[in-house]
């Protein structure tokens, strides 16, 4: 609607600029306020016996004048609108018979404006009262803290307004669906506090933690120079304030015709007063809501102008103090002198490459493997006859977990030609085989670059018939002098891999992956040369990997 005001300031402009030009005539002309200003109301719905409409709520306004260029509509409900035309369809959400006055203005030349007002009384039978517990509490005066759901993935998404395709796209993010956990370029608007209150007359919204995000398409639209990105609310003004919460029943196709993720819409909306947005800015909207819970919200919304459905995600728990693993389900501390604890592990044998090249052999001895002061310690030794030894520990058929949070305090051997790793395969490694099996590599260290440490995924791809894999690489400068935590947070949604609490790879899961749902084993070892090792130190004689400790939340 600000579009209209735009476009009347800027014919304002044009004729300031013309006159400009004519030395001896400055007049802007006539300036001439609209008269004859009337306006009537047709409440659907309503007849003899429903004298107050058929409780949908909408009524169709008309309005009239001479002289005039535009006309707004104050429609006595906290809400406004500009109609060129003088033809507008309101709807008025609160429940049960209320009165309304309607203030409609007629904009003339110079911006003058004449105004008339019309009583009406309607009535509005819809209600969620669930949805409005869910947003604020049951009791009057009860509140609730909304917050973005940050820590998960897809909390933003993007799709066609109502473009099906023959799939449903509409209902869901078809366009735009690859949002990960605490996106950076969205991290401006972490942050958002969105406050839902119950009073005596419904539900109040204010945000009171800015700032807002808009996205590139609405850019242009809002007039700023730059997309994606956050702004304040001198470029937004609406941005703070208590306002009003209105629901109604959803009237998009998605709510009415579509599913997301085979289940029906709620089929309810809302709208929030004064210009009122939860965070992410495209301006005046109302929310589809997909589904709700106390402690969970999904919405839907269309941005203004249309051409752009949004979707979002939101939750009461602040998602910085969000903690999806609050229980120590099993670790090792490794606190017990000795072999390594028989209840936790056992051992992989021998040599042969192991599939990579490599050209160590695998002991179980206590040269190569041991528990001291607190610190499992492996180590490969050259067998000074041109040889090299190891241990390759492993928890198969002991110590199986699907999802979670794993944490592996550990300080990584120096030598070149040494590979270390702490990993995970699928616990039907001995049905299935590699990589049908999966793999998680939450560290792997290369043996010509010690400050390099690796976090990769393998699976086998159906699609292609072949293996797959997807790695990055972050730098750890003291790897070998210092311990460090690598870890791994493990859903079913997205595969995390950190080094000291620092996320440096994401990969989503999915049901056509092994790391859907299934259980994997750990494995600790070093390897000695191979694809990753690569050369191996010709004065090598022997270094270490130490573990402080390995943790399984959940």
């Amino acid at each position: 609607m600000k579009n209209i005001k735009y476009l009347f300031l800027s014919i304002l402009g044009v004729v300031l600029l013309f006159t400009s030009c004519q030395e001896d005539d400055i007049s802007f002309g006539d300036i001439t306020a609209p008269k004859n200003v009337t306006i009537t109301a047709e409440i659907v719905g309503q007849d003899t016996d429903n004298p107050y409409g058929d409780g949908t709520g909408f009524v169709n306004f008309v309005a009239t004048a001479d002289d005039e260029i535009s006309y707004k509509f104050d429609f006595g409900d906290g809400t406004s609108e500009v109609a060129p035309n003088g033809t507008v369809t309101h709807r008025y959400t609160s429940v049960g018979v209320n009165p309304f006055t309607v203030v409609v203005s007629a904009i003339g030349t110079g911006g003058t404006m004449s105004s008339t007002a019309l009583e009406i009384e309607l009535y509005s039978s819809f209600t969620d009262p669930e949805a409005e517990t869910f947003l604020s509490g049951a009791n009057v005066g009860d509140s609730k803290t909304w917050y973005w759901a940050a820590n998960v993935a897809l909390h933003v998404g993007l799709g066609p307004v109502d473009e099906d395709y023959g799939n449903g796209e509409f209902a869901y993010e078809a366009w735009w669906n690859a949002i990960q956990p605490f996106d950076e370029e969205k991290s401006c608007m972490y942050t958002n506090e969105f406050v839902f209150t119950k009073t005596a007359d419904g539900l109040t919204f204010e945000q009171t933690v800015g700032p807002a995000f808009v996205p590139g398409t609405y850019a242009d639209i809002l007039g700023v120079a730059t997309g994606d990105t956050c702004y304040d609310e001198t470029v937004i003004p609406s941005m703070f304030g208590v306002k009003d919460v209105s629901f109604f029943p959803s009237s998009s196709m998605a709510a009415l015709e579509g599913t997301y993720n085979d289940q029906p819409y709620r089929q309810s909306s809302f709208s929030i007063s004064d210009g009122g947005f939860m965070g992410w800015y495209v301006g005046s909207v109302e929310y589809d809501i997909i589904s709700i819970s106390e402690t969970e919200m999904q919405v839907r919304f269309i941005q203004e102008g249309g051409g752009y459905a949004w979707y979002a995600k939101f939750q009461t728990q602040n998602p910085f103090e969000v903690d999806d693993f609050p229980t120590l389900t099993w670790s090792d501390e490794f606190d017990t002198n000795g072999a390594p604890d028989s209840a936790n592990w056992t051992y992989d044998l021998g040599a042969g490459g192991w599939g990579n090249q490599e050209v160590q052999t695998y002991t179980d001895n206590a040269e190569n493997v041991s528990v001291q002061d607190g610190v499992l310690k492996i180590t490969a030794k050259a067998d000074g006859s041109g040889g090299y030894t190891s241990t390759r520990l492993k928890s198969q058929g002991l110590q199986e977990f699907t999802y979670g949070r794993v944490e592996i305090r550990a300080k990584l051997p120096s030598s070149q030609g040494t590979w270390p790793a702490l990993w995970m395969l699928g616990a039907n490694f001995s049905d299935v085989g590699w990589p049908a099996c999966g793999e998680i590599d939450i560290m792997e260290q290369t043996g010509d670059n010690k400050t390099n440490i690796l976090g990769t995924c393998h699976w086998f791809d159906s699609g292609t018939n072949a293996g797959a894999s997807y790695g990055e690489i972050t730098e750890v400068a003291d790897s070998t002098s210092e311990f460090h935590v690598y870890s791994l947070e493990w859903t079913e949604e997205s595969l995390r891999i950190f080094v000291d609490g620092t996320a440096y790879y994401t990969l989503t899961n999915s049901e056509d992956l092994p790391f859907y749902d299934k259980d994997f084993f750990f494995i600790m070892n070093i390897a000695m040369g191979g694809t990753l090792g690569g050369t191996i130190d010709p004065a090598f004689t022997e270094d270490s990997m130490e573990v402080d400790y390995i943790r399984v939340y959940q």
